[in-house]
């Protein structure tokens, strides 16, 4: 098994995917996260180049057409992409790469380095769990985890294209899974 430096997370809105990419930072020293590129607004505490690499839209737009983007996609109104040029740079130092992206974005990485790229999906138990997540965070209107939602049985469909899905039922079972597969595929 080859060496896999792109370790790519993916789960719908409310899946874990965000807990799971810190647990994995924090377990393994040599890995560090992918910052995407994103058209939306800052927010209180983020910081450029740590958080997202934050573009106009033109800008953005600008990068597509140039191809400096691996992948990309306008999700709820903004745009997120991964820039080229950063992955390149952490593949040429020979850095391990942890990403939180959204199923296209994965199946993109994916093509574009195939022996390089460990996709796993974060699987909520079900979709009523998901719905009971996206109402507990607080964070979004009815209208917003209606949409979440109707996104979120599009991304279970893709599932079956990662090389491993991980269903978050149990936190603890959850990271320790997450743990075991990226233990097994960098070493």
């Amino acid at each position: 098994m080859a060496f896999k430096q792109l370790i790519v997370l993916s789960a719908p809105s409310g899946g874990g995917k965000t807990t799971v990419a810190r647990h994995l930072l924090a377990t393994f020293s040599k890995m560090r996260f992918s910052v995407s590129a994103t058209t939306r607004p800052q927010r209180l505490g983020e910081e450029e180049g740590r958080d997202y690499f934050f573009l106009s839209k033109e800008e953005f737009t600008t990068k597509i057409k140039n191809g400096d983007l691996l992948e990309y996609e306008e999700i709820f109104g903004n745009l997120y992409g991964t820039l080229r040029s950063e992955v390149k740079k952490s593949l040429d130092n020979g850095d391990c790469i942890i990403f939180d992206v959204d199923v296209k974005g994965a199946l993109s990485l994916k093509k574009a380095f195939p022996k390089e790229t460990l996709l796993m999906f974060i699987a909520p138990p079900s979709m009523e769990a998901l719905e009971q997540r996206l109402r507990l965070r607080q964070t979004e209107s009815e209208e917003q985890i209606t949409l979440r939602l109707e996104r979120a049985a599009m991304e279970m469909k893709s599932a079956k294209a990662f090389d491993s899905v991980i269903i978050n039922d149990n936190l603890t079972t959850t990271l320790s899974e997450a743990e075991d597969t990226v233990r097994k595929n960098i070493q």
